[in-house]
């Protein structure tokens, strides 16, 4: 149906919507496995790995003009597969109708990853407080670096899309990448995976290079919340403040007096009160 001007009108987001679940019923009836990205409210992404990778999309004017309709075709659950693999992202965004969107991501340049390694060395203990962004502000910062970090730039990022948009980054296209913030909230370590590059060799180098925090690990494993609200809006929980270490007594010097009198009444006490002499 076409309006008086011969336009097709647009269908209303909740159509959209129908389409959509309509299409994730057929491909699974025809036994193909989808893995479609669920928004629960507004709110695209939750944990430090999927907001730092929304943050670093939205850092750059490139894709300005086209990541507001992006956010509202995710949010309204039109991508119906996302699948991400070593260096290439694919998914099926519902549109007008469905269409395929493919987009190759360049792998980390070796020396670029030697130097995260390098500065990253002795500051992360495990894995899994890795992928829970739980390490020093020193080291998250280096990691989410914009043009130096293992978030990529639009020209590490090849776009395409079967819609007959010619913009080089459609709304489909926009709502594939809010999809894989959302999806890091879920499986971080797939950051790792796209990028072609070993999460592992974080953990190896401990010890062996100079760390960007000379504070220890226990107590520098998360950021204070107000740090961490301001870099990309996490909430953490109050921590213990941690006492002060013991002073131990220097070999050889010479004990205080109020310490020598407190350990005559010690001695006094054990002993007893001296016997007179008959």
């Amino acid at each position: 149906m076409f309006d008086y001007f011969g336009w097709k009108p647009r269908p209303t987001v909740a159509a959209r919507r129908r389409q959509a679940e309509l299409e994730k019923a057929k491909l699974l009836k025809k036994g193909r496995a989808i893995t479609p990205v669920t928004i629960q409210g507004r709110t695209i992404a939750r944990t430090f790995w999927g907001k730092a990778w929304c943050g670093n999309l939205e850092s750059y004017s490139d894709y300005a003009n086209r990541l507001p309709r992006g956010r509202s075709y995710v949010r309204n659950g039109l991508v119906v597969h996302l699948e991400i693999a070593a260096g290439s992202i694919s998914a099926l965004v519902r549109g007008s109708s469905l269409y395929k969107v493919s987009i190759a991501i360049a792998s980390v340049p070796r020396a670029r990853w030697t130097s995260i390694r390098k500065d990253s060395g002795g500051a992360i203990d495990s894995i899994v407080e890795l992928l829970q962004g739980r390490f020093p502000k020193a080291i998250m910062e280096r990691i989410s670096r914009q043009g130096d970090g293992l978030f990529p730039s639009p020209r590490e990022i090849d776009l395409d899309c079967s819609c007959p948009d010619g913009a080089v980054m459609c709304k489909h296209v926009a709502a594939v990448l809010y999809g894989v913030g959302a999806r890091l909230d879920e499986q971080p370590d797939l950051l790792f995976t796209l990028r072609r590059v070993d999460a592992q060799e974080l953990i190896s180098t401990v010890g062996t290079h100079t760390r960007l925090t000379s504070k220890a690990p226990s107590s520098a494993k998360v950021l204070e919340e107000s740090n961490l609200s301001e870099l990309f809006g996490l909430q953490l929980a109050e921590r213990p403040a941690l006492r002060g270490p013991k002073r131990v007594a220097k070999k050889g010097a010479k004990p205080k007096a109020s310490a020598i009198a407190s350990l005559k009444g010690t001695r006094a006490t054990k002993k007893g009160p001296a016997k007179k002499k008959r």
